[in-house]
């Protein structure tokens, strides 16, 4: 299942930053482009904080949080056998990750970086594609963790015991 953490993560990141790339192309003389009337636009917005822009004179330390993140991450998910784990977590350390490399790679300078934020929701806050695989797998993982669902499904390591064990 790591794999599929990895390959998830990798899809993350790399529509994270595709999409970026196009929002700095297309949004970079301050257009705004409506999707849904007032309640989605599209915007550039470089955010140097957290979410809804707080902590902006620190970010070297989102920096370090994105970093441990990954770390931590990676960490549990190798251990991670159940699908569902797999996808949340995949969904998390590919947010994590692109976060981490905007911090560390963009202007004004390493683990300085700031975001590139582009999907205005209703003037609440502008956000990613990495910020909804956030919030998506973060949802999952407390989903599941309400529900009890092990990172180690059982009935797959008994397959694949099973299965190593017949070769």
């Amino acid at each position: 299942m790591f794999r599929a953490v990895v390959l998830i993560a990798a899809v993350v990141l790399a529509a994270d930053q595709a999409t970026k790339y196009w929002a700095e192309s297309a949004l970079s003389d301050g257009q705004t482009i409506t999707v849904l009337g007032e309640l989605l636009q599209l915007h550039l917005v470089y955010n140097p904080g957290a979410a809804f822009s707080i902590g902006t004179a620190y970010t070297w330390i989102f920096a370090v949080f994105a970093a441990a993140a990954v770390v931590a991450v990676t960490v549990v998910a190798r251990r991670v056998t159940s699908r569902a784990w797999a996808v949340a977590l995949g969904l998390v350390l590919g947010g994590a990750a692109t976060h981490l490399l905007d911090r560390l790679f963009r202007e004004p300078g390493f683990a300085r970086g700031h975001v590139v934020d582009f999907i205005d929701y209703a003037g609440f806050f502008v956000g990613n594609v990495a910020d909804i695989a956030l919030v998506v797998g973060v949802g999952i993982v407390m989903l599941l963790n309400v529900r009890g669902v092990p990172l180690r499904d059982t009935a797959s390591e008994t397959r694949e015991q099973a299965s190593s064990s017949g070769s």
